[in-house]
């Protein structure tokens, strides 16, 4: 059963209008942990710290724990480090980090407190006490156009290894909401604000609804005392031995179950036979294990017009053991020929009808999936594809490749869509460890190919990445965004960056980022 959501339930029950703000802490409320550790241990990987920065980095830290310096000591000594250092650089390092360590940090229940409060109408923000360059690029993955917090200072496009004050801690946040506030029209007695520690204590104090989102154990004791609801979160964070007992187990149950199928195997002649009672086992068993519920919509869809082409979005590494479950027989599939290589799991996986594809070579992949037509032709197999190619980093939906497509059209069968809305609460992109979620999963109804053609293929596949849009929530695609994404790839990607420069603030001004993007609105 899905866990109760307090916060989410009162913001869907909320009033709607821009005038309330839902405000939002970084560190330990959007995300699991510090940004600011993973950004020393990627600097640290990196070989990018000397031994004398790490040896005061660690002292400074040691003092602040102890509490003899306060946050304002801590980030002029890591402004130090920066002297010298080009802005350019450190935007590319924190889009990096958000890469490999923050984005799969994100909790995917205030990611959808968030949802919530922008389905509302409500002034979503971030007011954290860390910098722009660990917080922007979750902000734009999350459609958060405001941030205030704290900054070094910059000229000429240098860190100059002073801090701007005043930093974006402890009154400092309150005068950040205030500012949010006069320039909205915000009514702060009616507006949110969700954090993890009480060293937001002003600010919380200051909103009408102050939200502890898993708090530390000082700010539960003042949550408590004020009956200020708590709600803390399971699903990021340091896994339990259980969460890696039941990874173990349902990734090694792959092999059990083709073990299982051998007598079948040996006793039928039938490889086939084999297969589909082998994968319908590790779909059943390894969902099992990891605690993975799926809330199936029109599961109809998937039997109505074998065979096909199966096309999923691509979340998790939990989307192979949901497909099994939900497919069950006579399918193949398309893997990348790295896992080909991998003992005895890409030798179960080609046993089981996996093909193995160079991504990287377009020739040698539409060269391997050619077996795949006669498969659906002649052997009545339904093929399973992820047109995004590669997992995705969040929910959010990639570009498709045009793969998928092409084999249903010249094999002559229907696409059966597949929209997986929340893997990535089980086990999100860089993540080991499966945690136990309920997943939902909408089968859309079959898209008729046998009038497609060559030339028209680049609108069915808009039309049916925009099925996919729409059943997610997220934005469409129109054709003139599908030619202007194509002109931006086939540039060099420092021509990108010329035509969009980011605006520097005079020295002092706190950070505030008026749209997602990478680049416009960056500011410190």
């Amino acid at each position: 059963m899905p866990r109760p959501q307090p916060h989410l339930e009162e913001v869907l029950a909320s009033e709607p209008g821009p005038h309330i703000a839902a405000l939002f802490d970084f560190d330990g409320t959007i995300i699991s942990g510090y940004s600011a550790t993973a950004m020393l241990r990627e600097k640290f990987q990196r070989r990018e710290m000397s031994v004398e920065e790490i040896a005061e980095t660690a002292q400074v830290i040691a003092q602040h724990s102890l509490g003899n310096i306060g946050f304002s000591g801590l980030m002029t000594a890591a402004a130090k480090f920066m002297k010298g250092v080009d802005e350019e650089s450190f935007v590319a390092f924190g889009e990096e980090l958000y890469k490999k360590h923050i984005a799969r940090k994100i909790y995917p229940e205030t990611r959808a407190i968030i949802e919530a409060h922008q389905a509302k109408g409500h002034r979503v923000a971030i007011i954290s006490s860390a910098t722009i360059y660990q917080i922007e690029p979750t902000a734009r993955d999350l459609g958060i156009a405001d941030i205030k917090c704290s900054a070094y200072e910059i000229e000429d496009g240098v860190f100059t290894g002073e801090i701007v004050r005043p930093l974006c801690f402890g009154e400092g946040k309150v005068l950040a909401a205030e500012e949010l506030a006069a320039e909205y029209g915000l009514d702060l007695d009616q507006s949110f604000f969700y954090s993890d520690s009480d060293d937001d204590i002003e600010l919380l104090e200051r909103v009408g609804k102050p939200r502890p989102l898993n708090p530390n154990m000082k700010l539960k004791g003042i949550a408590d005392e004020r009956n200020w609801p708590v709600q803390r979160f399971a699903s990021r964070g340091t896994p339990s031995w259980i969460d890696y007992a039941r990874t173990i187990y349902a990734t090694g149950s792959l092999v059990g179950a083709f073990a299982a199928g051998l007598p079948i195997w040996a006793l039928t002649r039938s490889q086939r036979e084999a297969v589909n009672f082998s994968m319908g086992l590790f779909g059943d068993f390894a969902t099992a294990i990891t605690g993975v519920e799926l809330e199936v919509e029109d599961e109809r869809h998937l039997w109505s017009s074998r065979p096909c082409v199966f096309i999923f979005n691509h979340q998790s590494k939990a989307d192979v053991m949901i497909l099994a479950k939900l497919i069950r027989r006579d399918m193949g599939g398309v893997g990348k020929k790295e896992i080909r290589d991998i003992p005895i799991l890409g030798k179960l996986m080609e046993w089981g009808g996996t093909v193995f594809v160079d991504r990287a070579d377009g020739k040698s992949a539409i060269k391997a999936m050619e077996p795949l037509v006669d498969a659906i032709r002649e052997e009545g197999k339904s093929i399973c594809i992820a047109p995004e190619g590669t997992r995705s980093l969040t929910p959010k939906l990639e570009p498709f490749k045009k793969g998928a497509f092409h084999l249903a059209m010249q094999a002559g069968v229907p696409i059966v869509p597949i929209v997986i809305h929340n893997a990535t609460d089980v086990a999100p992109k860089n993540e080991f460890v499966m945690r136990p979620a309920t997943v939902r999963v909408t089968v859309l109804p079959p898209v008729d190919t046998s009038k497609w053609t060559p030339k028209t293929i680049n609108s069915h596949v808009r039309d049916v990445r925009n099925m996919f849009l729409r059943t997610l929530g997220q934005s469409e695609e129109s054709a003139a965004d599908s030619v202007a994404a194509k002109t931006v790839e086939a540039k060099p990607a420092k021509a990108a960056v010329k035509e969009a420069p980011a605006k520097k603030p005079a020295p002092g001004k706190k950070a505030a980022v008026k749209k997602p993007s990478p680049r416009k609105g960056r500011t410190t």
